[in-house]
């Protein structure tokens, strides 16, 4: 067999795509908002909203219309990303401001130890203990956060694209790249107003189905879109840098979020504005662009992705399975039958109940359907009465508070059953639960069985029946007048 033939079939891709013996390795640069649906791109069709550095990541690669989290919280939502496993197989990693071990070993570790130029900028993995963890940096690479802006109010300081300069430039010759862009938009808080004040218009607003649509729910919805529209120019100004490089062609650029929108009934739910997210994928060296999949991704899949692109073996500890396949077809909507569902999960999401207890829950996504399993219906939700911490405070969050009576108070804040079934395709807003219904019950009973089939096999302790998550000492600051500083979960004072 001649060299060349060896070389191309040793591994230095998988099957999907072989690359030639001498091709450099991708560079890798990730962009991740923090809050964000996925209805809210101008590629995704928002009428308000304009994304066009994400459009044009869409354009030159891969617009994926069905991209999922792990979990509806950022911490166990990153951690997940990071070490391609799903947060029941986390241990505290899987939880919010909890520990994260570094036993697991993640995408960014494995691409340095090949030899890869890695770092991030703004939010890394976190909120989280990553030092007592073992780690020397953050999960998701060495900090390049030296520069800064006067940016307007409501949004983080941080210079990202002043800082991946810094990163490119400390870069050896030649040496590949894997980057991690975290913004803190569109987080709250929002400058109240500011959408207003960028030249939008209240009547041009979608609000989603389960927010009531009022002029103060509308203007919120500007203020958080406003924040999208920062992010997205402050990935503009990364893409410029790689055209500058030359290395826009060879780099995988991924544009997507770590949770749902900071409102009401969307981030920290699994409901599908929750962790039913935004996901575009570009490498034009290797992959052929315009094209729109619906095939159901789960973001455990990056990580592989990445690796076996660079031809680097995967640990046997990710659980993700890549999407190169997706990436080098030319076909457009479904392109892989076997990706026709996603799962997630989670625990605590911030200190919102007596004791510190977590809401516990599970979900599998399929095209059609959404099937959620709550352990624990006797908890609250949301939180407990009266603050209803496990939303982010805001506008739409205190006028629904101050209308109990309104009817779409009750999905976002009340308690909920065992069991909710919902017909997304026709319900995209979760607000119809069709688990008590004679006429879905075949379809309960097979995603039930779908589910817990899947999360026996992945040793979920919830399956067990167990409470370990509720104990996983919780290393952020807590609300007082809530309690739980010495019951479970506890504050640990060591992490500031």
């Amino acid at each position: 067999m001649n060299p060349t033939r060896r070389s191309l079939l040793a591994g230095a891709a998988a099957p999907a795509i072989l690359r030639p013996a001498q091709a450099r390795r991708p560079n890798i640069l990730f962009a991740i908002a923090d809050d964000q649906s996925f209805p809210h791109t101008s590629a995704m069709g928002d009428p308000v909203v304009k994304t066009p550095a994400f459009d044009r990541v869409a354009r030159a690669g891969v617009l994926f219309r069905n991209g999922f989290c792990a979990s509806p919280g950022c911490a166990p939502s990153r951690a997940a990303l990071l070490t391609s496993r799903n947060i029941w197989q986390l241990e505290e990693a899987g939880t919010h401001a909890s520990l994260f071990p570094n036993k697991f070993a993640t995408y960014t570790t494995v691409l340095e130890k090949a030899g890869y130029h890695v770092g991030l900028t703004g939010k890394g993995a976190g909120p989280c203990n990553f030092k007592d963890g073992g780690w020397v940096h953050n999960p998701a690479g060495k900090s390049y956060d030296d520069r800064a802006l006067r940016p307007p109010g409501g949004v983080s300081k941080t210079d990202y694209a002043g800082n991946f300069k810094d990163f490119l430039a400390a870069r050896p010759n030649g040496t590949p790249f894997c980057f991690w862009f975290g913004s803190h938009e569109p987080h709250r808080t929002y400058q109240k107003g500011s959408g207003l004040a960028s030249g939008k218009r209240l009547a041009d607003v979608v609000v989603p189905p389960f927010l009531p649509d009022t002029e103060e729910v509308r203007s919120d919805l500007l203020d958080y879109l406003t924040e999208v529209e920062y992010f997205d120019r402050q990935l503009a100004k990364h893409l410029e840098l790689l055209d500058q490089a030359g290395e826009f062609e060879n780099t995988i650029v991924v544009v997507t979020a770590d949770n749902g929108m900071s409102f009401p009934h969307a981030k920290a739910n699994l409901y599908d504005y929750g962790w039913h997210l935004p996901l575009a994928i570009s490498w034009p060296a290797r992959a052929q662009g315009g094209r729109t999949v619906t095939d159901l991704v789960g973001f455990i899949d990056l990580g592989p992705t990445y690796l076996e692109a660079a031809g680097i073996p995967k640990p046997a500890t990710m659980m993700g399975r890549g999407i190169l396949n997706i990436l080098s077809s030319t076909r457009q909507g479904l392109v892989d039958p076997s990706r026709d569902h996603a799962v997630a999960g989670r625990e605590r999401h911030s200190h919102a109940r007596f004791d510190n207890l977590g809401y516990p829950a599970r979900a599998l996504r399929t095209s059609q359907h959404l099937y959620i399993r709550n352990f624990k219906p006797d908890r609250w939700p949301a939180g407990d009465p009266e603050l209803f911490a496990d939303i982010d405070s805001g506008p739409s969050k205190q006028y629904m508070m101050t209308r109990p009576q309104d009817p779409l108070y009750g999905p976002s804040f009340a308690k909920r059953p065992a069991e909710e079934l919902f017909d997304v395709a026709k319900d995209p807003g979760c607000i119809t639960n069709l688990a008590g219904s004679k006429a879905h019950a075949g379809t309960l009973g097979q995603l039930r069985g779908r589910l817990e089939k899947i999360l026996r096999s992945q040793g979920d302790p919830r399956m067990r029946g167990g409470e370990i998550f509720d104990s996983y000492p919780r290393h952020s600051p807590m609300r007082p007048e809530l309690g739980g500083f010495a019951g479970r979960g506890a504050y640990n004072p060591k992490y500031k």
